[in-house]
């Protein structure tokens, strides 16, 4: 796989300040069920690496001396992790919002039995990847058959009140573009989405995050093998909209790897930039005094760009 690091670190990006910090982004581990074309985790079957006992510890005790508002746990496919349910149960009992990013189709792995009443059970809010509602799309960007157990999970999740209205069970799927493009405007396909899964299958959802596809891992080695990286910068850097730069979400959201280290966002740890503090050359959660990063500088490369261009992108959707 082509390395994207060398081709981003010289930047232009404006600088950008840390304020205070709400919502913990916790990696629990890259193994997924799925290998998506577009996923900047460079996650799959094959990979190996997983959170520990210990460190699932160390991100508890951080939960419970901090101000965190929200812990959004990502992978990989997160719940692959042993840990996952032991996580969620911890911060729900501290009143924390609790974001699963979950790809659907792993409600129906072995050894998920019962996970969808799991999260209904705690309240956990669902973030799930659907990036298109059309089939040949969605099997073509995640693999075959993935489009029919998402429309299951969907259902699965419905039955339960996910999504439906007057329930307080959130369900809000996520939209990545297929190719080296920006994303639509946001409310207009969210009404579209609503229109066809309503119509084709009686899905009822939230809402709609649209996502910008970073040039780094799985992705960005694509745009290098097919000469389009070049292009693409381009295409970000023409759109970039500044205004963007005041609600991008490494301002107020921290990333934690597998192994407990700290990153400003979940790209910049794929990328291994870890945040920047009094010279250390990586800083841990075990270590963590929340104040420590008030006003921190944040760690930028080229591809901060993809959440500043056009509407803006980040984990909770388009930024205007």
């Amino acid at each position: 796989m082509h390395a994207t690091l060398p081709l981003l670190q010289k930047t232009d990006f404006p600088a950008l300040r840390r304020s205070k910090l709400v919502t913990l982004q916790v990696n629990l581990g890259y193994r997924c069920n799925q290998q998506c074309l577009h996923c900047h985790v460079n996650a799959g079957p094959k990979r190996k690496e997983n959170m520990s006992s210990q460190t699932v510890d160390e991100v508890i005790a951080f939960l419970e001396r901090s101000d965190v508002k929200k812990l959004d746990l990502t992978g990989g496919a997160p719940e692959i992790n042993p840990e996952f349910r032991r996580l969620v149960v911890a911060a729900r009992n501290l009143n924390i919002h609790v974001i699963d990013r979950c790809n659907l189709s792993i409600l129906f792995e072995p050894g998920q039995e019962g996970l969808a009443e799991f999260l209904a059970d705690n309240g956990v809010e669902v973030v799930a990847s659907l990036p298109c509602y059309q089939e040949d799309n969605v099997d073509g960007q995640r693999g075959k058959g993935v489009y029919e157990s998402s429309i299951k999970g969907l259902q699965k999740l419905n039955s339960l009140g996910y999504g439906r209205e007057n329930s307080a069970l959130i369900i809000n799927l996520v939209y990545n573009p297929t190719g080296p493009f920006l994303p639509p405007p946001q409310e207009q396909l969210e009404a579209d989405y609503k229109t066809e899964l309503y119509k084709n299958f009686g899905i009822e959802f939230n809402e709609l995050f649209t996502l910008a596809n970073m040039p780094i891992q799985r992705f960005g080695s694509m745009l290098i093998s097919k000469g389009e990286f070049k292009n693409y910068m381009q295409l970000l850097k023409s759109a970039h909209q500044i205004e963007n730069c005041e609600h991008v979400m490494c301002r107020n959201t921290l990333s934690v790897n597998w192994q407990g280290k700290l990153y400003d966002c979940d790209f910049n740890q794929m990328l291994e930039l870890p945040v920047q503090l009094q010279g250390k050359t990586h800083l841990y959660i075990k270590n963590l005094n929340s104040k420590d990063i008030d006003d921190l500088s944040i760690v930028i490369a080229d591809h901060c760009y993809g959440c500043t261009a056009g509407q803006g992108s980040s984990c909770g959707g388009a930024l205007t």
